[in-house]
């Protein structure tokens, strides 16, 4: 990340980081009647929003001004938001929604639940990671972005600060770079090689516990947000074991007319 070098010239900004609590990556991923175990699960902020919240806490070093983290969940959630707190974010907001309730709401729940915090308090930046290792949909922010009527860019691996509210953004445009320049505010979500996220300190760790919290019922910003969902998801399952090779023997001709037969009857590939 590049910073201008009159930073005085720049004002202090309102930072929000949406973030989201996942799977650990090194959980082994086991699921029961359709849905995925979560009993004893360790839990961690998803790698991507880390990046994001690296960069807002960068800003926030250079420029001033304040980093709120974001978050829609149940109660465990609150673990991931202590964390960017330890980090050094100033304050957090969870915007709760029961266990139960959680496993079903989809991108455009989550982001119309975000809109309804965000859409009074003007912040110049939000950043958020690029997509979420659990589902990958890289939908919500993109979501946001539409409901508070601000540019989005997405998969940005450096963000620079120009004069007044103009702002440079490199993104990953699938192996290239693409340089855009938007005006805040604006949204960004976070690709790896943005920074490197540092660990909390035992001093942060420590402060962390005194920052404010906010818990909002997700019920008071959308009373019928569970009628709202708009995809269902019915059942999750294992991708099916990787069979091991196969050697047809005989002569050229032979071995054809083998992977032919393999393919139609065992792998269904061909009829």
């Amino acid at each position: 990340m590049t910073f201008l070098s009159n930073e005085s010239a720049h004002s202090p900004l309102d930072i929000v980081v949406l973030m989201k609590q996942t799977f650990d990556t090194e959980e082994r991923v086991s699921i029961v009647n359709g849905q995925v175990r979560q009993d004893g699960v360790k839990w961690v902020i998803n790698p991507y929003d880390e990046y994001a919240v690296e960069e807002a806490l960068r800003w926030k070093e250079a420029y001033g001004g304040k980093v709120t983290v974001i978050s829609v969940g149940p109660e465990r959630c609150a673990e991931a938001l202590r964390t960017a707190l330890a980090m050094g974010a100033d304050e957090a907001i969870l915007i709760y929604v029961e266990n139960s309730a959680a496993e079903q709401l989809d991108e455009h729940v989550v982001s119309s639940l975000l809109h309804a915090v965000l859409k009074d308090q003007s912040p110049q930046l939000l950043l958020a990671g690029h997509f979420s290792v659990d589902q990958g949909s890289a939908q919500v922010a993109i979501r946001l972005s539409v409901l508070l009527d601000i540019p989005h860019v997405s998969a940005i691996t450096k963000l620079v600060r120009m004069e007044g509210q103009r702002v440079k953004a490199d993104r990953d445009a699938e192996g290239d770079t693409e340089r855009l320049e938007v005006k805040l505010p604006a949204l960004f979500t976070a690709q790896q090689g943005l920074n490197e996220p540092r660990y909390p300190s035992l001093p942060g760790i420590i402060k962390a516990k005194k920052k404010p919290l906010t818990q909002i019922d997700a019920l008071t910003l959308y009373p019928d947000f569970s009628q709202a969902v708009g995809t269902l998801r019915t059942s999750i399952e294992l991708p099916p074991p990787r069979l091991s090779g196969k050697l047809f023997a005989g002569s050229p001709a032979e071995q054809v007319e083998q992977l032919i037969r393999s393919l139609r009857d065992e792998a269904k590939c061909i009829g």
